[in-house]
C-alpha cells in the first residue's frame, strides 16, 4: 500500500474518531486486528460496543466510501467483532458494526463525514441508519 493510501487512511480514521465523539462516543480502541482482520475503531455507544470501519475517499472513480464495503470485507468484520468480544469476555453484551464514509475532494478537502449504524448483522444483512 503506497504511502499516499496510507496517510489517507489515517486522515479518514482521525475524522471519524472526531465524528464519533461529537456523538457521543468514547473510543476504546484503534486498529484492532485479529487473524479475521482489522476493525479500524472499537468504541462504545451507550451500553453498546460499536465496531467501526471507516471508508475514505478523495473521489467517486470508484464508487462512494459506502459502496465499497464489499460483501467479504463485512464477514471479516463480523468475525473480527465477535474475537473481540471474545477475546475481551463481553459474550452477553449489545454490539453493532457501524461504518463511517469520509469524502474529501480531490485536494484532500473535507466534503462529508457519516455515519451509518449497523451494516452488519448476524445474517450479512444491509441496512443502517445514518447520522
Amino acid at each position: 500500500m503506497s504511502r499516499a493510501r496510507i496517510g489517507l487512511g489515517r486522515r479518514g480514521e482521525a475524522l471519524a474518531a472526531e465524528k464519533l465523539t461529537a456523538l457521543g462516543y468514547q473510543i476504546v480502541a484503534r486498529n484492532y486486528r485479529c487473524p479475521a482482520g482489522e476493525i479500524d475503531l472499537v468504541a462504545r455507544c451507550g451500553p453498546a460496543w460499536v465496531f467501526v470501519e471507516v471508508r475514505t475517499r478523495r473521489d467517486l472513480a470508484f464508487g462512494t466510501p459506502e459502496e465499497s464495503l464489499t460483501p467479504r470485507k463485512r464477514r471479516h468484520l463480523f468475525t473480527a467483532a465477535q474475537t473481540y468480544l471474545q477475546e475481551h469476555a463481553l459474550e452477553d453484551v449489545d454490539w453493532r458494526v457501524d461504518l463511517v464514509a469520509v469524502q474529501l475532494t480531490e485536494r484532500g478537502e473535507l466534503l462529508r463525514v457519516e455515519v451509518v449504524e449497523n451494516v452488519v448483522s448476524g445474517n450479512e444483512q444491509e441496512g443502517g441508519r445514518r447520522k
